[in-house]
């Protein structure tokens, strides 16, 4: 009874002593970390140095995102000396800013149907565009760190749309579609869940709308 109660005490000296108790296996455990899935490897297919994400849904707010991507890009070269090798920027085209991911000549086809249907914060102050002035400068920026990420659940909307309104099979617009898309663009199951998986993946989150 001496003995046990000796190490009672013992035990319930030992932080003040400094002396630490075993951990049980699961306090010892390293954090649960989150599941990877194929879909979201090419997220990872790019520099880890400074990753980050620009969220956008609203026609009307795609320039806002499309300049501070750009900015971002600038100072990180200018004022921190880093290159293209140390960044990677990934814009997330869903919901109504989806369609400024094809290029001019589906905007020259489509660029009407788009424009009816682009979700947008105030269509009457800002009328959606029919044509894409985004097209060149995004061309061009995606030479370099920027890749875009374009929402499926969307782009199945536009091909449902277009197929009815010209009678032209969905598989066939589908694949017009996808195949003139702005240069490096992705596309990938769900814009909003891409927006979660590149975070995930150590992107920043910069939501603009």
């Amino acid at each position: 009874m001496l003995r046990r109660a000796f190490l009672s005490r013992l035990s319930a000296a030992a932080p003040l002593l400094g002396v630490s108790s075993p951990q049980s296996p699961a306090a010892l455990a390293p954090p649960a970390a989150p599941a990877r899935h194929q879909q979201d490897d090419w997220l990872d297919q790019a520099p880890d140095k400074h990753r980050v994400v620009f969220d956008t849904w609203l026609a009307d707010k795609f320039s806002g995102a499309f300049g501070f991507a750009l900015n971002w890009i600038k100072v990180n070269k200018e004022q921190y000396g880093l290159t293209d090798a140390d960044l990677a920027v990934v814009i997330v085209a869903r919901h109504g800013t989806t369609p400024f991911a094809f290029s001019e000549a589906m905007w020259t086809k489509y660029g009407k149907i788009f424009a009816d249907h682009m979700a947008t914060g105030d269509k009457v102050a800002n009328p959606n565009p029919s044509v894409n002035r985004y097209a060149a400068r995004l061309t061009e920026n995606s030479k370099q760190c920027l890749r875009l990420a374009v929402c499926n659940v969307t782009l199945r909307a536009y091909v449902d749309i277009i197929s009815k309104q010209t009678g032209v099979a969905p598989d066939e617009v589908r694949s017009e579609l996808t195949s003139n898309l702005i240069a490096n663009a992705h596309v990938v199951p769900a814009g909003i869940v891409t927006v979660t998986r590149a975070q995930e993946r150590g992107y920043m989150l910069v939501s603009i709308g």
